[in-house]
């Protein structure tokens, strides 16, 4: 059960795609008008990363090695098909406004990287754990930053009116500036809160060991407990 979160929770932060591994960043520029735009391209990367994961697992041991990246192509088109025809049926506003990025999910670097250097060495459990972690921090980032750009550029979120009435948007946020704009603030604080806990962990690490009775513990005012 450790296993598993701990896979399962690395993508929430240690290794969200857009902010971490800067994986996926072209839906993550070109879809994020919206919030209810992000979510939605959230969640079909998390149907097709968590079960391309699954089935790239399963037969990972019959797969021949010289056309494995050709197989693990196929799984990806085949799920992605699956969500197209999905979203046709039950989202098709949503289809159209994410227009050519729904079947370019299979060019996704975070699907085929995911299949060659986890779910092709590990089992079905984990590999859908790792799938599960990775597509939830990539549909959180999305939407965090779909709605912060429709806040911005719109004053509403989800479609509804957030702002005060005499809020005047920014519209050049929903436009491709925005995207890079907000995409390159999210990234200084993630950087910025990465580097502060790191501080603070290596400055905890310098209390628990030092004693506070020698020369270079009272020059540098760590004072023992």
């Amino acid at each position: 059960m450790n296993a598993l979160w701990k896979e399962f929770s690395k993508g929430l932060w240690k290794e969200l795609p857009p902010f971490k591994l800067v994986l996926g960043l072209c839906p993550t520029l070109a879809v994020t008008k919206t919030a209810g735009n992000g979510l939605g391209m959230g969640l079909a990367v998390i149907f097709v990363l968590a079960l391309s994961n699954l089935l790239v697992s399963l037969v990972r041991n019959i797969i021949p090695p010289k056309v494995r990246i050709a197989c693990f192509i196929v799984i990806a088109a085949t799920l992605v098909v699956a969500v197209e025809l999905l979203m046709q049926a039950y989202a098709y506003p949503l289809y159209l406004q994410l227009g050519i990025f729904v079947p370019l999910i299979v060019v996704n670097c975070i699907i085929l990287g995911r299949a060659e250097a986890f779910a092709s060495r590990n089992g079905p459990l984990l590999s859908v754990a790792d799938g599960l972690g990775l597509g939830l921090g990539f549909a959180m980032s999305l939407t965090f930053l779909g709605g912060l750009r429709e806040l911005l550029g719109y004053g509403t979120l989800f479609g509804q009116q957030i702002a005060w009435s005499s809020f005047k948007p920014f519209g050049f946020m929903v436009e491709a500036p925005g995207a890079f704009v907000c995409l390159g603030l999210l990234l200084g604080a993630m950087n910025y809160a990465t580097n502060w806990r790191r501080r603070r962990q290596g400055l905890a690490e310098i209390e628990n060991l030092s004693c506070g009775s020698c020369r270079a513990c009272s020059a540098a005012g760590v004072r023992g407990k």
